[in-house]
C-alpha cells in the first residue's frame, strides 16, 4: 500500500517528485466536497457503500466514509476491493501482491461508491467494474476519483472528481491523504 505521507513511495517504482499541487488541506476540502455531492446524488444514504480500490482507493474511500457518516443521517457501509486478478495487462506487468477484498454487505440494490486516487487510462476501473460483479448486483456504481489526469483508453468517465489535472502521457501523479504531487517514475 502507498504510505501515506511519503510523496516518494510509489506501487511501480520510485516515483521523484517534482511539484506538490495539491495540499493535506485541499484533499480534504475536496473530500467534504465530494461527499456533499454524492449525498445530494443520492437521496438513501443507507443503501451507499463506500467501496476503495487496493491500493490507492483505500485511504481515500475511508475518508470518504467518514465524511459521509458525518453529514448524513445514516452510517455508509465501507470496503475494499482487490482487482489484481481482473486487470488486463498481466503479460506485461506482473501480478503484485494480491491485497484483501473486503465486502461488509450485499451489493445488490445498494448503490456502490467506487474510490480511485488517479484516473488515466480507464482500466483499472474496467477491471474494478469486473471484480465488482463477483460480489452482486448493485443498483448503480457511481465512481470518485481524486484526480482525473485525463488519456483515457476506454469510454470511463467518473461521476465525482476531486481535481481535474491535465498531464502528459509520462508524467506520474501521486495522490494520498497528504496531498498530491506530479512527477516522474523510475522503475524498479
Amino acid at each position: 500500500m502507498t504510505e501515506v505521507g511519503s510523496p516518494d513511495a510509489s506501487r511501480h517504482g520510485s516515483f521523484i517528485p517534482r511539484a506538490q499541487l495539491l495540499s493535506a488541506d485541499d484533499v480534504a476540502r475536496a473530500l467534504r466536497r465530494i461527499a456533499h455531492e454524492v449525498l445530494e446524488r443520492n437521496c438513501h444514504g443507507e443503501e451507499l457503500v463506500v467501496i476503495g480500490l487496493q491500493t490507492g482507493g483505500i485511504a481515500f474511500a475511508k475518508r470518504l466514509a467518514d465524511e459521509l457518516d458525518r453529514i448524513g443521517e445514516t452510517p455508509v457501509s465501507l470496503g475494499s476491493l482487490d482487482i489484481a486478478f481482473y486487470r488486463d495487462d498481466l503479460s506485461t506487468n506482473p501480478l503484485r501482491d494480491a491485497s484483501t477484498t473486503s465486502i461488509p454487505v450485499d451489493l445488490d440494490s445498494r448503490t456502490v461508491i467506487l474510490v480511485d486516487d488517479v484516473l488515466f487510462t480507464g482500466r483499472t476501473i474496467r477491471a474494478a467494474l469486473n471484480a465488482l460483479a463477483e460480489w452482486g448486483r448493485p443498483t448503480s456504481i457511481q465512481l470518485v476519483v481524486m484526480i482525473d489526469r485525463g488519456h483515457r483508453e476506454l469510454p470511463i468517465r467518473p461521476d465525482f472528481v476531486g481535481k481535474n489535472l491535465p498531464t502528459s502521457q509520462h508524467e506520474a501523479i501521486l495522490a494520498n491523504l497528504d496531498g498530491v504531487w506530479i512527477g516522474s517514475e523510475e522503475s524498479s
